[in-house]
């Protein structure tokens, strides 16, 4: 997976093209990932017992990981990312500066 928890990144498609965010979370299954504060939607919820209110909550729904793209921490670009093993640990690495992510 190219994309971790708590990279940011930058969206390329769907309604929130060109926002960036840090990932929430990723699941590597399905290829989601959840971007902070990006793709919101809001969901009524029903009372749960008698005498509460109903609610709008905002939620955050998953994107494609195809359609999120690494920003590099160095050259605040954003970029496709390269894998190269130094030492038997497998490292990522930003393919315009070369720099470790």
């Amino acid at each position: 997976m190219n994309i971790k928890k708590n990279d940011i990144v930058k969206v390329l498609a769907g309604k929130d093209r060109g926002k960036t965010g840090k990932v929430l979370n990723v699941n590597s299954k399905s290829r989601r990932v959840i971007i902070e504060g990006l793709n919101v939607y809001k969901k009524h919820m029903k009372p749960k017992k008698q005498g509460e209110k109903g609610e709008i909550v905002k939620l955050n729904r998953s994107i494609d990981i195809s359609n999120a793209q690494v920003i590099c921490p160095n050259c605040k670009q954003s970029t496709r990312v390269g894998f190269r093993t130094e030492n038997d640990n497998k490292l990522r690495f930003c393919k315009k500066c070369q720099s470790q992510i």
